[in-house]
């Protein structure tokens, strides 16, 4: 069993771990100080690929909380580096079903971006699309159709919100797969590419991270995949009747941020 001191390096996911939609989960000032308190380096890691690593520092800030943009990483910002070390970004065009936190990294990295109704996209990629319109899903599925690469942010099928659980980007994949018959490579949890993306954005060691999540699926699976131990919190997707009956399990189990923060300082204590 891995000792929590010796956590150096943390991943942490956002969506359920730091808030639900726009209402921030409690703990979440105090947790942000223990960090700093202990030294330790962080990576905010989200399989929502909405948003940019802009609007989360500023969403962030609204709730009391100082975070870089390079701290930052997103299930879009991922795919978009995937991408640029697979394919020539001036000479590869993209579709994107996706918001600004999918388009604007493949733009920065130098893709073109394809329109509605375009044909002769190289790639097809699918984001969480809170604009999502019927014409996006048709043309996702005519340039699939005809030999597009299909590539997902993420799978997660539901999303935890302050209303409630919705949907998440899995369901509008599963639409996409269904109506072209072709499965999308995805890039995010539980992929292993995105904590090695993480790990070296932090030049860490798998032995000294920890990956902080609230979904199984995704968070702790993706962890136990790459090797690097994991903490599951309570507030977000899975909760302890999941834990019951998964094969795989996180290194430790704590209720919320403000019992993580506990943990931490009890750890170094």
């Amino acid at each position: 069993m891995p000792n929590l001191c010796d956590m150096k390096a943390f991943i942490i996911d956002m969506d359920g771990v730091l808030w639900l939609g726009s209402k921030p989960l409690p703990g979440l000032v105090e947790f942000f100080d223990t960090l700093r308190q202990l030294g330790a380096v962080y990576v905010l890691a989200t399989n929502n690929a909405s948003s940019t690593a802009g609007q989360y520092v500023t969403k962030l800030a609204n709730m009391g909380v100082s975070v870089a943009a390079g701290q930052i990483l997103t299930s879009g910002m991922a795919t978009a580096h995937y991408l640029a070390q697979h394919y020539p970004p001036a000479d590869t065009k993209v579709f994107v079903v996706g918001e600004d936190g999918a388009t604007l990294p493949l733009l920065s990295h130098g893709f073109t971006l394809t329109g509605l109704y375009e044909k002769g996209a190289d790639i097809v990629v699918c984001g969480k699309d809170a604009t999502l319109t019927w014409d996006k899903l048709a043309t996702a599925s005519i340039n699939i159709r005809e030999g597009a690469k299909f590539f997902g942010t993420n799978a997660d099928t539901s999303l935890p919100t302050e209303h409630g659980v919705t949907l998440g980007n899995g369901a509008i994949l599963k639409a996409l797969e269904v109506a072209t018959g072709v499965s999308p490579i995805v890039i995010g949890k539980p992929e292993p590419i995105f904590y090695q993306q993480a790990m070296a954005l932090l030049n860490a060691k798998p032995e000294h991270t920890v990956a902080i999540g609230d979904r199984l699926e995704t968070d702790i699976l993706g962890a136990v995949r790459t090797g690097i131990s994991s903490l599951m919190v309570l507030t977000g997707i899975s909760d302890e009747k999941d834990l019951a009956c998964s094969p795989y399990q996180p290194t430790w189990l704590e209720r919320d941020l403000c019992a993580v923060s506990a943990a931490l300082l009890a750890s170094h204590s």
